[in-house]
């Protein structure tokens, strides 16, 4: 190995994440020091050169990964270090890069893509001692409280998703916030809030879609008395509620183009005027949008300002629809139940197998509000402590069920297919010798019952030789 081979060094209590991390560092160049836990590496790290940069796990026994960050930090403010964890939430994202960590490396992790995140890294170690550096790539109410709905799932869409909240909630950056009706848009924008600097000052919300035309200015802007007929007082508008926190404009899409030209001069200044007054208001306030439409569309057709977009769209962050994330629904919906259960002062109820492939086969339009609906009428509803797959279908609303109908294919192969989807996300292994020996079961007997018990005659029908009948079946029943 080069004498001059970039330094690396791995802090994990996990023996088997050691040997293969160090494994695949080293096959690539690197040298590299695997250190059990934190308290060995700071001891190594006072008597000699530190590394080049360090991973380190966050959840260790004794001083865990964020504490040690910390304290690397304060000690080696340039020793980039990227952090790797099995528990990749917001929480944990946001405390990672509010420490000062370079990357958040999620586990289980490809062996090549930390090998290439360690490669992308190095440069700025380089950059500390005045080779040019290479910047990180961009992530393309008051605050509620620990019982407050938060940002659930374990797919890797919502783990990059908490990445990128991790890493923007220290961004002073406008976010729009994109995805269809019900996926929690609102929920990754008090997540942004809540991990941010301005977490102490007030979150406040405002549905650009749920208030008319005419009184939508005064909401957001506020109103001096006797500005308009009813205005008896002065009235603080949303941005001053928000000023040195975050506002969020839910379906920004629907916004008069009058207001349009306002917003994009508070955004721009960071200055108004009151509905009816002199006074220049100033206001320091963070501004999160969302939309489920297509805001370019919009454009096109001029129901939307281009220069307003580009000052919305800083940083985008897509909520992929429940569909996408079948595998989190399980964990969504227990996790409903209990609410529901804490709710109603009862023990939460438990999803039985049925239950949880039906959950799966559904493709929830209404995404994870709907499931939170379902779930709660399931508490409250379904007589017995564990569901089966009748009771999710009985709690299905006629709506619903229509909406399934009208969605839902109707041929066999269709029918195959959704089940098929259900399956995989339920982690089932072996799905095609399993759906070929049901299939031909299934052919088979159907052959059989048609010919009154003639293999010969049903292996003629079906195509195949009799022995492939008698093979796939056993002996002939006598």
């Amino acid at each position: 190995m080069p004498s001059d081979a970039a330094r690396i060094w791995i802090v994990d209590d996990d023996r088997s994440v050691r040997f293969v991390l160090a494994t695949a560092l080293r096959e690539a160049g690197y040298a590299v020091e695997a250190f059990e836990n934190a308290a060995d590496a700071r001891a190594a790290l006072r008597s000699r050169t530190p590394p080049d940069l360090l991973f380190t796990d966050v959840r260790m026994p004794g001083e865990d990964g964020l504490a040690l960050l910390e304290k690397l930090k304060a000690s080696h403010p340039s020793l980039p270090v990227i952090v790797m964890s099995a528990y990749t939430d917001v929480a944990s994202t946001a405390g990672a890069f509010r420490g000062g960590a370079h990357e958040f490396l999620s586990k289980p992790f490809d062996l090549n893509d930390a090998v290439a995140l360690a490669a992308r890294a190095l440069p700025q170690a380089a950059a500390g001692n005045g080779a040019p550096g290479v910047e990180p790539a961009a992530g393309a109410d008051d605050v509620g409280s620990g019982d407050a709905p938060q940002l659930i799932g374990d797919t890797p869409a919502m783990r990059e998703l908490f990445r990128a909240i991790g890493r923007l909630a220290q961004a002073p950056l406008s976010v729009l916030v994109t995805g269809e009706t019900g996926t929690g848009k609102e929920l990754v924008a008090r997540a942004l809030h809540r991990e941010s600097p301005r977490a102490s000052r007030p979150f406040v919300a405002l549905n650009t879609a749920a208030i008319p035309a005419e009184l939508l200015e005064s909401e957001l802007f506020g109103h001096e008395a006797g500005a308009f007929t009813g205005a008896t007082r002065r009235h603080l508008g949303r941005f001053e509620q928000a000023n040195g926190g975050t506002l969020f404009l839910d379906e920004i899409g629907d916004m008069p183009l009058p207001l349009q030209t306002r917003l994009l001069r508070v955004l721009a200044e960071g200055e108004f005027f009151r509905v009816g007054g002199r006074e220049l208001i100033r206001v320091d306030v963070r501004v999160i949008a969302a939309t489920h439409q297509e805001l370019e569309q919009q454009v096109a057709q001029g129901r939307f300002r281009a220069d307003l977009l580009h000052r919305l769209d800083v940083v985008r962050l897509r909520l992929p629809p429940l569909r996408e994330r079948r595998a989190d629904v399980p964990r969504l919906a227990q996790g409903f139940l209990a609410a529901a259960a804490r709710r109603f002062g009862a023990a939460p109820k438990r999803l039985g197998k049925g239950a949880i492939e039906r959950l799966l086969a559904h493709d929830w339009p209404g995404n994870v509000r709907e499931l939170e609906n379902l779930c709660w009428r399931l508490a409250a509803l379904a007589p017995a402590d564990t569901l089966g797959a009748a009771d999710v279908d009985a709690a299905l609303s006629p709506a619903m069920v229509d909406s399934r109908q009208a969605t839902s294919p109707t041929g066999w192969d269709g029918l195959l297919a959704q089940w098929t989807r259900a399956q995989l996300a339920a982690g089932v292994p072996d799905l095609h010798a399993q759906v070929r020996e049901r299939v031909d079961q299934a052919l088979l007997q159907a052959a059989l019952e048609h010919t009154g018990g003639h293999r010969g005659e049903a292996a003629a029908l079906l195509g195949l030789g009799r022995n492939t009948i008698g093979r796939k079946l056993g002996p002939a029943r006598r």
